[in-house]
């Protein structure tokens, strides 16, 4: 939401024609086609799906095909039949699968943000799409996805640049080896309806064609008042096994999501309020309108094996978005001289705002070759890769206009203003980035594993208007090392370091910054982990202790403070340490899980604002518990009771810690039912979302520069059948 550059960190990148690495790409999959010709079609062999017991594997590891249990760092995978279990719409629903992982600014009608150990996620750097990098700035559907892998901690072996908290990549559905008929229906205590279609199979002489074609409509009616909308995609994915050792696989979906977006409550002055009624609208305007995302994104890959040890691999993918943003925004008290937070009242100063024909553009290619080299009795699983990413962004100028004064009742009724009258940027971003990996295997137990990548950024931007051009270009050379030991069979040992990147650029308003759109040197960030993983597929457990150091800027700062002239610069770090555990049990009748995160964040050194130092970074609770419970009943073949709880500690609503949010505790529960009726595999299900009813304070982001406040949902009852056919 590219809602002011008064309020809103703009994420402005840009496309590019077609590049080197994009031409190789495409000759590739050329020369793979042609050379398919000339050979016989061979029947291939099966292809044995991982059970859901099984160890699952993370792409965004960069390590292949190694299990998540086997390496050396942390990462979460959450599959298509947990996404389908708990009900999950959207990136902020999985926060109840990891500890970790919490949430940074969630709106209805809006799109996510997640915070990972402590550090709130880029949205335009810090997610993936079968491995290639894509912008979060829009709504993206789960529907589609067979698993969502998140990486947490420090990044820079992975990515060239993103926040250090980790990643996100999605991997889609793909074509299945038995015929797949399922249907799907669900509906909400309010009447929100959804039907979803998955298909799947192959065909050919051989079978050496498939596909996998997802189709969803939802009609959302949320229990807040006036926020119903509608959203749907379209989605197929195919492949074709052009031999045994040659595969051309594509990928392409169609998204489209329009509902009234509904900013949060904030403080009463000096004020926490108590829990709001989470029904109340503060966007109920007769003008408001609804924010619309449209997206089309697609990737087309080519593997093939050269022999026993080696494979090489060539991707290309594009992501096309299309934002209009529109808001009725509460925004600060001017009778107070508080613009980041609600007047002591309940009253606040109402904003038209409205930002349409937003366009982002992504296109990224890669090159990747893997393999096995011995030296001696020494094993290197290697890996070298290439990729290369442009973006571009285009918009149009917004409007940000003064409309009059609201309040927290929804009863005040302002004038419209659409009036464009504030100039936005376009901005344009070339990277392209050099790794090699290798896992050098000692022995049986002892493993060394070594990374490096290298970054070179090209950026520019320039006001829509034509004003401030800025410009910069740097090289980046992230490392990353670790050793693993296998102690005895299904327990390791590992520790690992590593290095992570991020770019800023002091914002553009040379009324408030003396180097206004420079951009700053590269911030390095670095962590330490150490940590146990063990277990087999009935019981898995695992132990992991984190260390992140970030530098920082006071670039928050001079807004809070509203310094003027404000020469942007480094100030200061952040520093999280923490504990995470995490265990699964799968025993009889019984599956069982959990996962507990306890944190200690302070910002250190700030000569900009001293009263933050030694202060817990806002919205970051001190600890973490999220836990899931599912039982079969016996007597009932087919029926299953599920519970999940999450609990999250206090946590600062302000930056000087003078106001905390208190802790929470939410549980949800599902009852399923699979039988067969005339012979047609049928699955049931009955959730209630938020049992208790419990009212409270969800989260409290001060984003944008203002303190925000979210309610957590009511209760919300979820009806689901699942046809299989």
């Amino acid at each position: 939401m590219n809602r002011t550059t008064m309020t809103k960190k703009q994420s402005l990148l840009r496309a590019w024609p077609l590049s080197p690495v994009s031409r190789a790409t495409a000759a590739a999959f050329l020369l793979a086609a042609g050379s398919a010709q000339a050979q016989q079609p061979t029947e291939l062999p099966a292809i044995t799906v991982n059970e859901s017991n099984a160890s699952p594997q993370a792409d965004v590891s960069g390590f292949g095909d190694v299990p998540v249990r086997e390496l050396p760092l942390s990462a979460t995978v959450i599959d298509s039949t947990q996404l389908r279990a708990s009900g999950a719409r959207r990136l902020a629903d999985l926060t109840q699968f990891d500890s970790s992982v919490t949430d940074a600014y969630n709106s209805a009608g809006y799109w996510d943000y997640l915070t990972v150990r402590g550090f709130v996620l880029d949205n335009r750097f810090n997610y993936r799409r079968e491995g290639l990098p894509i912008s979060a700035e829009t709504s993206i559907p789960l529907d589609n996805k067979e698993r969502v892998e998140i990486l947490r901690g420090t990044s820079g072996i992975q990515a060239g640049t993103s926040a250090p908290g980790g990643l996100v990549n999605y991997v889609v559905k793909r074509p299945t080896e038995q015929d797949l008929r399922t249907l799907r229906l669900e509906i909400t205590s309010r009447g929100s309806v959804l039907g979803a279609l998955d298909l799947g199979g192959r065909f050919g002489a051989n079978r050496e064609f498939g596909y996998r074609l997802n189709v969803v409509n939802e009609n959302l009616k949320p229990l807040t008042h006036n926020l119903d909308g509608n959203r749907n995609m379209f989605s197929l994915a195919g492949d074709w096994r052009i031999t045994r050792d040659s595969v051309l696989e594509f990928e392409i979906e169609r998204s489209h999501k329009t509902q009234p977006s509904q900013n949060g409550f904030s403080l009463l002055g000096s004020t926490l309020p108590a829990p709001v009624d989470p029904r109340i609208n503060l966007n109920n305007q007769p003008w408001s309108q609804p924010s619309e995302f449209n997206a089309l994104t697609g990737s087309v890959r080519f593997s093939q094996a050269l022999n026993a040890d080696w494979r090489w691999s060539a991707q290309i993918g594009q992501q096309r978005l299309k934002t209009d943003d529109r808001l009725a925004y509460a925004f600060g008290c001017g009778a107070e001289g508080n613009y980041d937070r609600y007047c002591s009242d309940g009253t606040f100063d109402f904003y038209d705002f409205r930002s349409e024909n937003e366009r982002r553009t992504q296109t990224a290619g890669s090159l990747n070759l893997k393999g096995n080299v011995m030296t001696g009795g020494v094993r290197h699983e290697l890996g070298f890769g290439l990729l290369a990413s442009r973006v571009r962004n285009r918009f149009q100028d917004q409007a940000y206009n003064y409309v009059g004064t609201g309040n927290i009742w929804a009863t005040a009724i302002v004038p419209a203003d659409p009036t464009l009258t504030d100039a936005n940027t376009n901005r344009d971003e070339r990277s392209t980035e050099l790794s090699v990996q290798d896992a050098i295997r000692w022995n049986s137990r002892f493993t060394t594993w070594v990374g490096l990548r290298h970054t070179r950024l090209d950026r520019d931007s320039i006001r829509t208007d034509g004003s401030r051009p800025t410009g910069y270009k740097d090289g980046i050379t992230t490392p990353w090392v670790a050793a693993s030991y296998a102690i005895q069979p299904g327990l390791l040992a590992y520790a690992s370091w590593g290095k992570g990147v991020e770019s800023q650029v002091v914002p553009n308003k040379s009324s408030q910054y003396t180097n206004a759109g420079e951009a700053l040197p590269a911030l390095t960030s670095r962590q330490w982990e150490v940590g146990l993983k063990g277990g087999s597929d009935v019981f898995n457990w695992q132990l992991a202790w984190f260390d992140i150091k970030r530098p920082m800027t006071n670039l928050d700062a001079c807004n809070r403070l509203g310094t003027t002239p404000c020469d942007g610069r480094y100030d200061g770090s952040a520093v999280h340490r923490g504990l995470e555990a995490g265990a699964q049990w799968n025993t009889g009748p019984w599956r069982l899980g959990g996962s507990v995160t306890l944190m200690d964040a302070k910002r250190r050194n700030s000569t900009a604002e001293p009263a933050i130092n030694g202060q817990w970074p806002t919205n970051v609770p001190k600890q973490v518990l999220r836990a899931q419970a599912a039982y079969r009943v016996a007597s009932v073949p087919g029926l299953e009771l599920l519970g999940q709880l999450s609990q999250e500690g206090r946590r600062n609503v302000l930056p000087d810690g003078s106001i905390t949010l208190p802790s929470w505790t939410r549980v949800d529960a599902v009852l399923r039912y699979d039988t067969k009726l005339r012979g047609v595999q049928t699955s049931w299900s009955l959730a209630v979302d938020n049992l208790f009813d419990r009212r409270y304070w969800k989260e409290s982001p001060y984003q944008f520069g203002h303190v925000y406040l979210f309610p957590g949902a009511p209760r919300t009852l979820r009806l689901g059948l699942t046809v299989s056919l």
